[in-house]
């Protein structure tokens, strides 16, 4: 019985942790081009390890390196082995904690604005929800976060029903 215990709480630590990540659309609905203050679209936001960016833009009109801090104040990367994103839908995931810059290395569009830095924080940092009275209405989702996929809300069920059968068996 034990050993079942266990191998259900691997399956739930596994599904169920990546279920609370956070999917950022970097600029929200602007996405990633000239004109869009970044440090404001990040301000406020809580970034963790498991969160994704996704770097939304026109294939072809700009890019996304990931560059160190020296390299961004000067809107330049200088990690030749560091290749710039350019597929138009770039996704990023935040696998580590700590400070993260990323540019577009097109023209001067870095020096023009298109730059971001951000940071990851540890999972375990992660503040507490507020508890809320329970005649309050939630507030409408963020368009910067997309909430639970319906893919994810499946495999949660998945796993649940998976669990409830190895535990009745």
């Amino acid at each position: 019985m034990a050993s079942k215990a266990f191998l259900i709480a691997v399956i739930v630590a596994t599904v169920v942790a990546p279920i609370w990540a956070t999917d950022y659309v970097v600029g929200d609905n602007d996405g990633w081009k000239l004109g869009v203050n970044y440090a404001d679209w990040a301000k406020g936001k809580d970034f963790y390890v498991g969160d994704t960016l996704m770097f939304m833009y026109k294939e072809g009109v700009h890019n996304v390196q990931k560059v160190n801090g020296s390299d961004f104040k000067q809107c330049k990367s200088t990690n030749s082995s560091n290749k710039a994103l350019a597929s138009g839908h770039d996704v990023i995931n935040l696998a580590t904690p700590g400070k993260k810059w990323y540019i577009c290395g097109i023209g001067e569009h870095c020096s023009n604005g298109m730059q971001l830095s951000i940071t990851v924080q540890e999972p375990a940092t992660a503040p507490a929800p507020t508890p809320k009275p329970w005649f309050t209405t939630p507030p409408p989702p963020s368009s910067s976060a997309i909430d639970i996929s319906p893919l994810k809300s499946l495999v949660l069920m998945v796993a649940v029903i998976a669990a409830y059968k190895m535990i009745m068996a």
